[in-house]
């Protein structure tokens, strides 16, 4: 599975932005994570393989929203009343072990996209 992220960008605070992840493959459940220069990767959000179930994390709960395209293979991120603080490069991740649920660890992930940078000036 092969995917493809795209979207980022810059954006003054306040702003929104919209990423996408295109996948090559058949996926199941999906996560957005992010890493910040000198940060670890951090868990955003997930969604599941029928997209009934997410999991958001408490920092972008309320201004993030993740959804999905089956027939397009492709999951978006959209991201509204954007902070400095979220500024980071953004993955796409495909975890090949669950379809039902969301896991937080990345090491849960089997694919990654090579990431997409988004930078939220204040």
């Amino acid at each position: 599975v092969q995917l493809v992220e795209s979207g980022g960008g810059l954006v003054q605070a306040g702003g929104s932005l919209r990423l996408s992840c295109a996948a090559s493959g058949r996926t199941y459940t999906m996560g957005w994570f992010r890493q910040a220069p000198w940060a670890g990767r951090e868990f955003v959000t997930g969604i599941s393989w029928s997209g009934g179930y997410t999991d958001d994390a408490d920092s972008v709960k309320g201004r993030f929203t993740i959804s999905r395209d089956n027939a397009k293979n492709t999951v978006y991120l959209q991201m509204n009343s954007l902070k400095p603080e979220d500024t980071a490069i953004y993955y796409c991740a495909a975890d090949g072990g669950s379809r039902w649920n969301v896991r937080r660890h990345a090491y849960n992930y089997d694919y990654w996209g090579q990431g997409t940078q988004v930078t939220v000036s204040s």
